[in-house]
C-alpha cells in the first residue's frame, strides 16, 4: 500500500474546506495536485473515500478513515511545530471552536491576550452549538474548544456564566434588580436553540412552572429582534450581553444557575504544544465572571 501524509492531508482539507479548489488554496498547491493526491489515496486503499459532488462528502469507508487521517495530520503538524519552537515558545496554527455567546462576549479579550503571549501561534475561530463543538473536538476537526459543563477531565474553567431574563426595555420587569422565572409566565417565551435548553428547563423546574416555549429560534439576532419587538421574552447567559441591541435589557434571575465554560484540547489524544501552552496560561488566571454574572 502506497500511503503518505500528503494524501491524507489533501483528503482532510477537501472535506474541511468544502471542495478541491478551496483545499488547494489552503494547502498552497494546485487543484489538480489535490485531485491527484486524493485519487492516489483511493488507489492505495482500494476504495473511494470521497463522493464527487458539490460539496464533496466522505463515503461510508471515508467516514471510517477520516478520524485516523485527522489524527495522523494533527500529529505530523504538532511534531513539525514542536521542532520549530523558539526559546520554549510554541508556534503553529490552531482551530478553536466555541458557542456564539462565548465568541461574542469572552473570546475577543482572550484572543487578544493570546496574541500578546503567543505571537507565533495563529488561532482560527469556528462558531457552533454546544453538542457539535464537542463533536468537532472529539473527531479532530478543531484543536481547542470551549465546552459547556463538560464531564470531569483535562482543561481549565475560564468562566462561570449566570443566566438572565432578556426583556424589552419597556417591560414592567425591566427595572427590577432580579426577576422570578414564574413572573415571565404571562409573556410568550422565545427559546434559543444554541445549546442552553437543559439549563433553562432546570430554571423552570426550580420555579415550579411549566416549560412551554412559544417560539424556538436558532439565530440569536432573530431572537433579540423578536424580543425587542415585544413578541415575547427569553432567558440567556450573561455573555449574551455583548450582543445586546438598543431597547433590550438583561435582568438576573432569582433562580440562580450558571454554566461552566471549560477551555480544553481533544480527549484521548496528545495535544498540540500550543494548545497545552494556552490552557496552562489560562489556568494561571482567575475564572472570568461576566458582568452581571
Amino acid at each position: 500500500m502506497n500511503l503518505n501524509l500528503s494524501q491524507l492531508r489533501a483528503f482532510v482539507a477537501v472535506l474541511d474546506e468544502g471542495g478541491f479548489g478551496a483545499a488547494a488554496e489552503t494547502l498552497h498547491i494546485s487543484q489538480s495536485a489535490v485531485s491527484h493526491a486524493v485519487a492516489a489515496l483511493e488507489r492505495g486503499l482500494g476504495s473511494a473515500v470521497l463522493t464527487r459532488q458539490a460539496p464533496p462528502r466522505p463515503t461510508a469507508f471515508g467516514e471510517r478513515v477520516l478520524p485516523h487521517a485527522r489524527a495522523a495530520v494533527a500529529a505530523a503538524t504538532a511534531i513539525r511545530d514542536l521542532a520549530d519552537e523558539r526559546d520554549g515558545r510554541p508556534g503553529g496554527s490552531l482551530r478553536l471552536a466555541a458557542p456564539t455567546t462565548v465568541c461574542q462576549g469572552l473570546l475577543p479579550g482572550l484572543m487578544t491576550q493570546w496574541r500578546a503571549d503567543f505571537p507565533r501561534v495563529g488561532v482560527t475561530l469556528f462558531e457552533g452549538e454546544d453538542e457539535e463543538i464537542a463533536g468537532w473536538l472529539g473527531d479532530g476537526t478543531v484543536d481547542l474548544a470551549v465546552l459547556v459543563d463538560p464531564p470531569p477531565g483535562p482543561g481549565v474553567t475560564i468562566a462561570r456564566d449566570r443566566f438572565h431574563a432578556l426583556l424589552p426595555a419597556d417591560h414592567p420587569l425591566a427595572g427590577e434588580p432580579a426577576v422570578d422565572v414564574a413572573d415571565l409566565a404571562d409573556d410568550a417565551f422565545l427559546l434559543s436553540l444554541g445549546g442552553c435548553e437543559r439549563h433553562i428547563r432546570e430554571l423552570y423546574r426550580r420555579a415550579g412552572v411549566p416549560f412551554d416555549p412559544t417560539h424556538r429560534i436558532r439565530d440569536m439576532g432573530t431572537l433579540m429582534a423578536m424580543v425587542r419587538a415585544g413578541i415575547g421574552v427569553s432567558i440567556l447567559p450573561a455573555l449574551a450581553g455583548a450582543m445586546l441591541v438598543p431597547r433590550l435589557v438583561m435582568v438576573p434571575l432569582i433562580q440562580e444557575i450558571t454554566r461552566r465554560l471549560v477551555l480544553t484540547g481533544p480527549p484521548g489524544h496528545p495535544w498540540h504544544p500550543a494548545v497545552t501552552a494556552i490552557v496552562d496560561a489560562a489556568s494561571a488566571r482567575p475564572d472570568h465572571v461576566p458582568p452581571g454574572g
